[in-house]
């Protein structure tokens, strides 16, 4: 039996009007149209599908079972049909991002819930890692966007500066540094320091400008997470260096700050495509959102700022 999606509305009409003449009406055709159609139906599945009566129309058992089956299959195509209008429209559909834990903790959250709040029906995925992971999962498909520090994106990808984060030291409460209204890397001079270590992006920033300005440290101790330097920093094993996003994911310790002048450091943070890949209209709605952070008042923490648009 080939019947198509409009015999099936036809039927359907006809047994919620009661009749042909309120039925045609309803779909906008008529009376002579809708009719043949209902006999094509009945000639193709070989039986009768409506009682025809001075009153009303009505369907048999056999137009009973068959309008089981055509309304159940219109409901999951128009449902089906206003998902893919939606996903066309960017308000329903997927996206995914990949993105540095302290960005993920920090940077996006504010971004991701004003998005939300425009489309509600839209799933977004947040997948975190080391920065080489971010950019593998951009370049492999995995995710449609990324935002992460990056001093060169490798080609095919393409990336644009969306934000700002400056370096600031981070201290146990009664510090002598807390006495400071302006803190200077030379401050850290012979300073015990908790570091983090060499896997991080941030070690490299940090030496780099240590070695500059030929900074000699005091003992240095060594903590791969954001969470195991907070915790020694507020334990008394040390001051560290940090960059402003990471400082919401050391609130647990108490820790205090401040912004590192002479010179101040800041890192990049980039949202990273692949250009060649077609995105969704909901992914490139999110895009959008990124780039245009800093015009709706999103709030970052201290040291990080977003771009301008």
């Amino acid at each position: 039996m080939d019947l198509s999606l409009r015999q099936l509305r036809v039927i359907v009409a006809v047994a919620d009007a009661g009749g042909y003449s309120a039925a045609a009406r309803a779909l906008h055709i008529a009376q002579s149209s809708l009719s043949r159609t209902v006999l094509e139906v009945e000639h193709r599945v070989g039986v009768a599908l409506f009682e025809r009566t001075t009153r009303k129309v009505a369907p048999t058992p056999d137009g009973e079972e068959l309008l089981a089956i055509a309304r159940r299959l219109l409901a999951e195509f128009d449902a089906g049909m206003n998902h893919f209008q939606g996903y066309l429209d960017g308000t329903r559909g997927a996206v995914s991002i990949a993105t540095l834990p302290s960005l993920a903790a920090s940077m996006l959250p504010p971004v991701l819930w004003t998005f939300r709040q425009e489309r509600p029906h839209v799933s977004v995925t947040v997948r975190d890692g080391l920065s080489d992971e971010v950019l593998d999962h951009v370049a492999t498909g995995a995710v449609d966007l990324a935002v992460t520090v990056a001093p060169t994106v490798p080609r095919p990808l393409r990336g644009h500066r969306i934000a700002q984060d400056r370096f600031v030291c981070v201290f146990p409460p009664g510090h002598p540094f807390g006495a400071q209204r302006r803190l200077g890397w030379q401050d850290l001079a012979g300073e015990a320091f908790v570091a983090f270590d060499r896997q991080s992006s941030i070690r490299a920033y940090v030496d780099r400008t240590l070695r500059e300005g030929r900074i000699e440290l005091g003992p240095v101790t060594e903590a791969r997470t954001i969470g195991g330097v907070a915790g020694l920093v507020a334990a008394g094993m040390g001051v560290s260096v940090a960059p402003g996003l990471t400082l919401p994911l050391m609130s647990f310790a108490a820790l205090r700050n401040r912004v590192l002048r002479h010179p101040e450091v800041e890192r990049d943070i980039h949202l990273v495509h692949d250009p060649g890949r077609p995105l969704s209209r909901t992914a490139r709605d999110l895009m959008a959102a990124l780039g245009q952070a800093g015009t709706r008042g999103l709030v970052l923490p201290t040291g990080a700022r977003w771009a301008p648009g």
